[in-house]
């Protein structure tokens, strides 16, 4: 095997050399390595049997075009074209083990986070943490399998929207119930440090749902702010999806799409941010990403 320490490639030849090389560990021992482009007819063979596509196509094909054009409008929600959400959900419906087609919706897509709480658990409470600087794992562009951690630097200005949708099947357990998600805002004001707390009370019991709530303003600078599940004195089950943090134009909740909400980084993304950490979890209790047949 050939190794080599640095090539300068001429213009004309930079484009060529990428088609056929890809990088491998980039990290720790960096690499490159040979993209194999031609296949056995045995291996071509293969992969079209183990594949879901030519399924999943024929499926997509059947498709009305009003159904068509639903899917299109849930992808919408979780910036995906129709055929790529469809794709999305048919592989996660196979391999929960369910038969059919999901009907989309504009409220959850695929994935959806989920928290339990059985006895002897009566309280849980997780924060997703939003320091003006932190680290996160982002998919680079055009890579299958590659991903890098990148530095997001947060300067947040009002308006500040908070937005989710949700699921719940809860029961109190306790003199104190309530479930809520709330933006905990720390600002500065004429010398003290102060909280502002920007509150969306959750039903017990319903549907799925949206709630939002906007902050226009505050007395001075938003040092910093933090998101908070907290749920005290119930039992059972609530989802959520398509979550939001918006300010400065851009939406700064992590996994806003729960693909793995309790991720753990570690090796070469030590430095990443959790998407929840976690405050309260007592036995009982757990939360993760979990696809549903709502």
């Amino acid at each position: 095997m050939s190794k080599i320490g640095y090539h300068n490639l001429t213009p004309e030849l930079e484009d060529k050399f990428f088609r056929s090389i890809t990088q491998g560990d980039r990290f720790t021992n960096s690499r490159l390595r040979r993209i194999n482009k031609i296949l056995s007819r045995g291996k071509k063979v293969n992969l079209v049997s183990r594949s879901l596509l030519p399924e999943v196509s024929n499926v997509w094909g059947s498709l009305s075009d009003y159904d068509k054009a639903f899917w299109s409008a849930a992808g919408t929600e979780s910036n995906l074209n129709g055929w790529k959400l469809f794709i999305q959900d048919y592989g996660a419906r196979k391999k929960a083990g369910l038969t059919g087609i999901a009907t989309p919706s504009l409220l959850h897509q695929t994935f959806v986070g989920k928290i339990e709480i059985n006895s002897p658990a009566t309280e849980v409470k997780l924060i997703q943490e939003h320091p003006r600087n932190y680290y996160i794992k982002r998919k680079l562009t055009n890579k299958k399998e590659s991903f890098s951690p990148v530095l997001i630097t947060e300067n947040l200005s009002l308006p500040f929207n908070l937005s989710l949708n949700y699921k719940s099947d809860l029961e109190v357990v306790g003199p104190e119930p309530f479930a809520k998600v709330y933006a905990r805002f720390w600002y500065s004001f004429k010398g003290e440090n102060l909280y502002y707390y920007l509150e969306i009370p959750l039903d017990l019991v319903t549907d799925w749902k949206n709630s939002t709530i906007d902050l226009l303003s505050l007395d001075s600078i938003i040092i910093r702010y933090d998101l908070v599940i907290h749920i005290h004195d119930l039992q059972g089950v609530i989802f959520f999806d398509n979550l939001k943090l918006e300010h400065s134009g851009q939406n700064f909740a992590r996994d806003p799409f729960c693909q793995n909400i309790n991720e753990k980084f570690s090796g070469n993304f030590y430095q990443v941010i959790e998407n929840w950490k976690v405050e309260i979890l007592p036995n009982g209790a757990n939360f993760f990403s979990t696809y549903q047949d709502f």
